[in-house]
C-alpha cells in the first residue's frame, strides 16, 4: 500500500486518491470505521499531517466522518453520494420522493430498452432474497434487498451516471423503508414497482415499466401523507 515517490502531484492529493479508491472499491465498507492513524501512516508511508489533510478532504466531501474520541467512519462511497447525503438533510421527504420519481421512471424506461437476460435474472434473484427476509421478519435485510433491487434496475439501464445518481439515494431510501415498516400496515412484498417492473423489463415494454413505477411511488406518496 506504500505510495510512490512521484512529485507529479502533491503527496496529500495522492493520499486522498488512495483513500478514495479504498472506499470506492469496498475495501473499507460503508458505515465501518477505517484503520487507526498509526496503521495508515505506516501502510502509506506518510506523516500524520499528510494523512490528516487527506482525511479532512474526504470528510469535507462527505465520504468520511470524523468522530472525536471514536475514530473515522465511511459515510459514502463517492463524493457524489456524500454531497447528496448532506443535501437530502435539508429537504423534505416529499421533495426527495418527487426527485426519485423522475429518476425511477427514466430508469424503468431505459432498463426496458437495455436490460439483458442476466440483468433480469439478477433482479428476480434479489426479489427472492427480499421475500425470504420479509417472511422471516428480517426487516433490515428486507429493506436492504428492496434497495438493492432498485439500484440494480438503475444499473441495468446501461447509463452509469444515472446509476450513480440513483445510488446516492441509498441511505435515505433505506431509512424510509424501515420507517414504513415500523409504522405498520405495510405490504412488504408489493408486486407493483417490483415483480411487475421486472416482467415489463423482460418484455421490453417501457410503458408498462413506467406505469409500474408510478403506481408504486404513488403508494409511497400516500404513506407520506398519512
Amino acid at each position: 500500500m506504500t505510495l510512490s515517490t512521484s512529485h507529479r502531484q502533491p503527496l496529500a492529493d495522492e493520499v486522498t486518491a488512495k483513500l478514495r479508491q479504498m472506499i470506492h472499491s469496498g475495501e473499507w465498507p460503508l458505515d465501518q470505521r477505517i484503520p487507526a492513524e498509526p496503521e495508515l501512516m505506516q501502510g502509506l508511508g506518510v506523516s500524520r499531517g499528510t494523512l490528516r489533510e487527506a482525511i479532512r478532504a474526504l470528510a469535507h466531501s462527505g465520504m468520511l466522518e470524523v468522530r472525536r474520541g471514536d475514530g473515522t467512519y465511511v459515510r459514502a462511497t463517492s463524493e457524489m453520494s456524500g454531497a447528496a447525503r448532506r443535501m437530502y438533510q435539508d429537504h423534505s421527504d416529499e421533495h426527495i420522493l418527487e426527485v426519485r420519481l423522475g429518476l425511477d421512471t427514466q430508469a424503468a424506461r431505459l432498463a426496458a430498452r437495455n436490460a439483458t437476460a442476466d440483468d433480469v435474472a439478477a433482479l428476480r434473484a434479489v426479489l427472492a432474497t427480499r421475500e425470504v427476509a420479509w417472511n422471516a421478519a428480517d426487516f433490515e435485510g428486507w429493506a436492504r434487498a428492496d434497495w438493492d433491487f432498485h439500484a440494480r434496475v438503475a444499473q441495468s439501464t446501461g447509463n452509469p451516471l444515472l446509476h450513480e445518481l440513483y445510488v446516492s439515494f441509498g441511505d435515505v431510501f433505506h431509512q424510509d423503508l424501515l420507517k414504513q415498516q415500523r409504522k405498520g400496515r405495510l405490504d412488504g412484498l408489493t408486486y407493483e414497482g417490483h415483480g411487475a417492473l421486472v416482467d415489463a423489463i423482460e418484455a421490453h415494454d417501457a410503458d408498462a415499466a413506467v406505469a409500474s413505477v408510478n403506481q408504486n411511488l404513488n403508494t409511497c406518496a400516500e404513506w407520506l401523507r398519512a
